[in-house]
C-alpha cells in the first residue's frame, strides 16, 4: 500500500510538471519501439493503463516510438530511474529528445509537437506487419534475399549479428559467418517481428533491424567528424554537440541540448612523461569524477569516472612522439546509449599524421582553476594542520575533517581520521602510509606568559599563495572568551585559512593551535582569535595513542629559524565532497 501511495504521488508530481515542460522542453523517456502501427498502438495502450504522460511517435527509419513525457531534464532522469527500479519500462529504457520523433500516432488524433499525425490508424494487418516496407521489398523472396546478401560486406555481417545480439536473438560469436546460430536468430527475428521465418532477412528487413539497432545513435546524430588541425578523424554526436574552440592540447566540444553532453579530442607532441603528466592533469579536473577504473600503461592509458550525475571516459596513446585521444562526457542514467556512443567513437577513431599546434588558445581566458579551459576539481575546504610525530600524524581543526568523503594532505596523500574532540573543534589525522616529515611540533611544557610574543603558521588564502605565511601577535587571555580551560584567547588577525595552523612561542615550541572564528552567537573583532591549548592537544592525541614531543627550554630563536621550522611543520589539509 505505501508503495503505491508513493508511486501516485511521484507520478502526480511528475505529471503536473510535465504540463509547464512542454513549451520548453523537449526530453523524453523511450520505452519501447515496434516496427509495426498496429503493434506499437497496443503497446502504446498498454503503458497507458498503467502510466501517465504516455505518447508515440513516427521515427525516421520507419519504426514507432512509444515514449513518455515531455519533461524537463531532471525529471525525464527521475522518471527513468524509478520506473525502471519497479519494473513498470524496460531496463533499455533511454533518454531521447523531441529532435528524433516526427509524427503522432499515440493518443490518437493528438499532435502536440505540430509535426502531423499517423492516419488513418491502422487495423491489424498480419499480411503486412511493417509499415513502411515497400511491396516490393516485403515481398522479397528468399532466393531474392540471398541474392541481395551475398552483396553486404563483412562489416555489415558483423553489424547484422551484433544487431541480432542486441536485440535478444543471438548469443553466439560475432564472425560475420551466417552459419545455423545466425540463421536460427534471423529466423527468430522475423517470427518475432510478424514475418515468414525464412532464416534470410530481406533487404528491407535487414534495414528494420539496423535502424532499430541504431536508434540511439540516430537519437544525438552520430557523424563523421574530420580535424586537419588535430589530426583525428572519428564519429561524433554531433546531433547534441558541436566544435568550440581549441584550447590546446584539446579540441573542444560542448553541448548543444539539454543532454549536456561534451567531448574532448586530445592532441600534443610528447613522450612518456608527457603522457603520464596527462593522465595525472585529467584526473584532476572536475569533469572526471573520482570513482571509475584508470589505467597507465607504457604507451596509453584509460580512464573512467562516475559521479556527480556524469559518467567520463578518456582514452589516449602515445605514437611516434604523438598523443592523441579522446575523451566523453555523458550524463547519468543514460548508459545504454553512452556506451553504443562511446563504442561508435572507438571502432571510427583514426589519426592521422597532424598535430595540434601547442599554442593554439593562448589567448583564452587564464585562471589558476582552469587547465586548457577545463575547471579543477576543487576541495570544498581547505584548513592548516601540523605534524604531531614522526610518522606524519596531523592536528588541525575538527571542520576541516567533517562530512568530508575524502582528506588529503596537499591534494594528494589521503587522511583519516584517527580521534576527535568536537567541543574543543579539533581533529587528529592519520596518513594512509608513513610520512617523514621535515619537522614536528615540539610542545611547550610552561604555560605561556600574558602579553607575550606568539606567531601562527597557516594557509592563509587555503593554498592559493602555494606555502605557508607567518602572523603575528599576543597572548590576551589564557582562558576562552566563557573562562572555559583549554582555550586562550589572541590578540591576532587571522584568515579562515590559517585555521588549524601551529601557534609558537618566540623559542620556535607549540603552545597551541589556531581555532577557526565562531560562526553563531557574537561576532568576534577581527582583532580576536581564539586557540586550542598544548596541554589540550596532547588530550586529543592521546585519545589516538600518540605522544605529542615535548619541546626543551631553548633559548629566543631567529625570524629565520622559526620559518623554516614552521614551514617544513605546517600542511594544507582538503576536505573533499
Amino acid at each position: 500500500m505505501t508503495r503505491i501511495f508513493t508511486a501516485i504521488l511521484f507520478l502526480f508530481l511528475i505529471s503536473a510538471r510535465a504540463v509547464f515542460a512542454q513549451q520548453d522542453a523537449g526530453v523524453w523517456v523511450q520505452v519501447e519501439a515496434q516496427p509495426s502501427l498496429r503493434e506499437a498502438q497496443e503497446r502504446a495502450q498498454d503503458y497507458a493503463n498503467n502510466l501517465p504522460d504516455v505518447n508515440g511517435f513516427r521515427l525516421n527509419s520507419g519504426w514507432y516510438a512509444i515514449v513518455i513525457g515531455p519533461y524537463l531534464r531532471g525529471d525525464a532522469e527521475q522518471v527513468l530511474r524509478v520506473y525502471r527500479a519497479e519494473g513498470q519500462i524496460p531496463a533499455d529504457s533511454y533518454i531521447t529528445f523531441t529532435s528524433a520523433l516526427g509524427q503522432q500516432f499515440w493518443p490518437v488524433g493528438a499532435n502536440i509537437l505540430d509535426r502531423g499525425v499517423v492516419t488513418p490508424p491502422v487495423e491489424p494487418q498480419p499480411e503486412q506487419p511493417v509499415v513502411g516496407l515497400t511491396p516490393q521489398a516485403s515481398d522479397e523472396t528468399r532466393s531474392q534475399a540471398l541474392q541481395s546478401e551475398r552483396l553486404l560486406s563483412t562489416q555489415d555481417r558483423l553489424d547484422l549479428q551484433t544487431a541480432l545480439q542486441a536485440a535478444g536473438f543471438y548469443n553466439s560469436t560475432i564472425d560475420g559467418a551466417f552459419g545455423q546460430g545466425t540463421r536460427r536468430s534471423m529466423g527468430d527475428w522475423q517470427r518475432f517481428n510478424g514475418f515468414e521465418a525464412t532464416g534470410v532477412l530481406t533487404t528491407a528487413q535487414r534495414k528494420a533491424l539496423m535502424d532499430d539497432f541504431n536508434a540511439p545513435l540516430l537519437s544525438v546524430g552520430m557523424e563523421r567528424y574530420a580535424d586537419p588541425q588535430a589530426g583525428i578523424n572519428m564519429d561524433l554526436p554531433l546531433g547534441v554537440m558541436a566544435f568550440d574552440r581549441y584550447e590546446a592540447p584539446f579540441v573542444h566540444f560542448n553541448s548543444t541540448t539539454d543532454l549536456d553532453a561534451k567531448a574532448l579530442l586530445i592532441s600534443q607532441k610528447g613522450d612518456q612523461a608527457t603522457l603520464r603528466a596527462l593522465y595525472e592533469v585529467l584526473q584532476s579536473l572536475e569533469i572526471v569524477p573520482l570513482d571509475g577504473p584508470r589505467q597507465l600503461r607504457g604507451d596509453r592509458f584509460t580512464l573512467e569516472g562516475r559521479g556527480k550525475g556524469i559518467v567520463t571516459y578518456g582514452e589516449a596513446r602515445l605514437e611516434n612522439g604523438q598523443i592523441k585521444g579522446f575523451m566523453l562526457v555523458w550524463p547519468e542514467g543514460d548508459d545504454a546509449r553512452r556506451a553504443r556512443v562511446l563504442a561508435a567513437m572507438q571502432a571510427s577513431y583514426n589519426a592521422t599524421g597532424a598535430v595540434l599546434d601547442a599554442a593554439a588558445g593562448a589567448n583564452a581566458d587564464q585562471r589558476i582553476n582552469l587547465v586548457s579551459g577545463l575547471q579543477i576539481r576543487t576541495p570544498r575546504l581547505s584548513r592548516s594542520g601540523f605534524f604531531a610525530d614522526a610518522s606524519g600524524t596531523v592536528l588541525t581543526v575538527a571542520e576541516a575533517a567533517d562530512s568530508c568523503t575524502r582528506i588529503t594532505l596537499d591534494g594528494d596523500q589521503e587522511l583519516q581520521v584517527a580521534a576527535s574532540d568536537a567541543d574543543l573543534g579539533v581533529a587528529v589525522l592519520r596518513p594512509s602510509q608513513n610520512l617523514v616529515p621535515v619537522s614536528v611540533a615540539e610542545f611547550s611544557a610552561n604555560t605561556p606568559r600574558l602579553q607575550s610574543e606568539v606567531a601562527v603558521s597557516g594557509f592563509s588564502y587555503q593554498g592559493a599563495l602555494g606555502a605557508p605565511t607567518l602572523t603575528y601577535g599576543q597572548i590576551a587571555d589564557l582562558r576562552g572568551l566563557n573562562g572555559e580551560d583549554g582555550v586562550k584567547r589572541l590578540a591576532l588577525a587571522a584568515q579562515p585559512g590559517d585555521a588549524g595552523g601551529p601557534i609558537f612561542d618566540d623559542n620556535g615550541q607549540v603552545v597551541g593551535m589556531l581555532l577557526p572564528t565562531p560562526t553563531e552567537g557574537r561576532t568576534l573583532p577581527a582583532s580576536v582569535s581564539l586557540a586550542a591549548t598544548a596541554n589540550s592537544l596532547n588530550e586529543v592525541l592521546a585519545k589516538a595513542g600518540i605522544s605529542g614531543q615535548s619541546g626543551t627550554p631553548t633559548a629566543q630563536i631567529s625570524p629565520n629559524e622559526l620559518n623554516r621550522r614552521a614551514t617544513g611543520m605546517t600542511v594544507l589539509v582538503h576536505c573533499w565532497d
